[in-house]
């Protein structure tokens, strides 16, 4: 069932970056269409390493904090617009129950932008092959058939629509990821942070760098902060799928979720585990805002905000 919004507002802005200055090169004459052709110095002043971020205020407004969407690895805030198989996101559902949303396109991801040889090494782009095991949909074997596990909540069949929305993303820019997701959320007043996968390491080291939240909620992280300290008091909802045990990597995730909510609750963080065939019905994937019952999961994340 679609749930109807109306808006009050919408817009975007960039959030950090900074200026960078290039003095070397030559200028060159380039076809910029087939009858325009301009010249193109690559030297100057460019903007870099800012983040990009739409934001949409619902009519009517709950009384509640802000709430910032933050995409993981190799995906950008597409994420939450919607499902591969059409069904509307979290991004909708979330103003329907009267949330302003901020989503974030961070740094070299979407239409943050990038500049090409700014940063070490090379972008990698995620294969439907790739996204098939590291999402834990299906077996090896399972892939051409789009045989995906029993039970799984994943569309599977709309791998290919998931994959479409795929970004190219670099593994040497963290720290500037960091700073952008700084920026956004030292622009509003104690925001409530949704962090997906590898988002949550900038989510991490943003908040240890002194921004403030009211609430933080991770999905599955693929990371840990090295000193939970600055964690302490900050309420935190932590969501974990099914299919753990697939392999070495998922298992020794699971592993490390289980420790960092020991450390929380040994240090008196407000903590909630949302765990899939636990608190919530089985079958989710590493993608729970895509899975069926993806309104379930974001209900049930809802549910603990402010407790």
């Amino acid at each position: 069932m679609r749930r109807p919004v109306t808006l009050r507002d919408f817009g975007s802005y960039t959030a950090g970056g900074r200026l960078h200055r290039v003095t070397e090169g030559q200028p060159r004459d380039l076809p910029v269409t087939r009858d325009v052709t301009l010249t193109f110095d690559p030297r100057g002043t460019f903007a870099v390493e800012q983040a990009y971020v739409q934001y949409f205020i619902p009519d009517p407004l709950r009384d509640a904090p802000p709430v910032v969407l933050l995409h993981g690895g190799g995906m950008s805030g597409t994420v939450w617009e919607g499902t591969p198989d059409g069904r509307q996101g979290w991004l909708q559902l979330l103003l329907a129950e009267g949330y302003e949303v901020h989503v974030i396109d961070n740094a070299e991801r979407g239409r943050a932008g990038f500049m090409p040889g700014l940063w070490p090494g090379e972008p990698v782009l995620r294969s439907l092959e790739d996204a098939w095991h590291l999402f834990r949909i299906g077996p090896p074997d399972g892939f051409a058939a789009r045989r995906a596990f029993p039970g799984q909540r994943f569309p599977a069949d709309s791998l290919p629509a998931l994959a479409a929305t795929f970004a190219p993303r670099w593994l040497s820019t963290a720290p500037q990821q960091a700073a952008a997701v700084k920026a956004v959320l030292d622009g509003l007043p104690s925001p409530i942070l949704v962090a997906h996968s590898q988002g949550a390491e900038p989510a991490f080291e943003a908040i240890a760098q002194g921004a403030r939240l009211s609430q933080l909620v991770l999905l599955e992280p693929s990371a840990e902060p090295d000193d939970p300290t600055p964690l302490a008091g900050l309420p935190v909802t932590l969501f974990t799928g099914d299919y753990l045990d697939i392999n070495e990597l998922w298992q020794g995730r699971a592993a490390a979720w289980d420790r960092f909510e020991a450390r929380l609750r040994h240090a008196g963080t407000p903590l909630h585990r949302l765990a899939s065939g636990t608190t919530l019905p089985s079958g989710h994937s590493h993608l729970p805002m895509h899975d069926h019952g993806h309104d379930t999961v974001l209900d049930t994340i809802l549910a603990t905000l402010g407790t």
